[in-house]
């Protein structure tokens, strides 16, 4: 029979190892996440992921005068108007939706969730290359991707690399500061071999209403301009 003074220390040891067990399996866990997140370009779970500061009364009230979208979001007609009052929205290649290509996005390169992260948006309002920032967060945002319910709005999703945080991101009314515009001829070449799809077409015709158009300049037209 095993005394009760040696079974005591006996348990004692076993929890030990336990509690061991279990911090060592927290911390592959937590391994495992980062290697995950640096995989689709780095980053961290911080609330500043999540929570754009309000957008300024002044952003809202300029806008306010402005033509609107569907969702009775602005219209802006010239790029000059840098700063921009604009409802979020936030995608995942973990949706797995039709059509989509896992991590590739629709200009053909690896989604990024580092200190540049992609976006989609409808590239006859926010040509392919197109960079910004949005109010309270440090990260750029690339303009890289397009989504069918997108087209026809001024609707931005904002990647997120899983479903939670998808979630968490929601829809939300941001104001956005455009850093450097993309390139609306590059756009019109990628979508030209893809107007078999309505949403492609109703993109590629709009950016070469863009192309022609005397209100948008050279720089932008075909180079995207700072």
């Amino acid at each position: 029979m095993i005394p009760p003074s040696l079974l005591r220390i006996l348990l004692l040891i076993s929890l030990g190892a336990f509690c061991s067990c279990a911090t060592n399996l927290t911390e592959s866990v937590t391994v495992v996440k980062t290697r995950a997140l640096a995989l689709v370009g780095g980053g961290s779970s911080t609330p500043s992921d999540f929570l754009p500061k309000p957008a300024s009364d002044r952003t809202v009230s300029k806008a306010s005068h402005l033509p609107k979208d569907k969702h009775g979001m602005p219209t802006y007609s010239s790029h000059s108007n840098r700063t921009r009052y604009v409802r979020t929205t936030a995608y995942s290649h973990m949706e797995n939706e039709p059509g989509a290509f896992g991590m590739i996005n629709a200009g053909g390169s690896r989604l990024k969730y580092g200190s540049v992260r992609s976006a989609a948006a409808d590239w006859s309002v926010y040509p392919l290359g197109t960079k910004f920032r949005v109010k309270g967060q440090p990260h750029i945002y690339l303009v890289e991707d397009y989504g069918s319910s997108l087209v026809g709005t001024n609707t931005i999703d904002i990647y997120k690399p899983s479903l939670s945080y998808m979630k968490k991101w929601g829809t939300r009314h941001t104001e956005i500061t455009v850093i450097q515009w993309g390139s609306y001829e590059r756009s019109a070449r990628l979508l030209k071999g893809r107007i078999s799809h309505d949403h492609c077409r109703h993109m590629y015709y709009g950016c070469k209403r863009k192309l022609n158009s005397r209100l948008v300049s050279s720089d932008i037209k075909r180079n995207g301009a700072l």
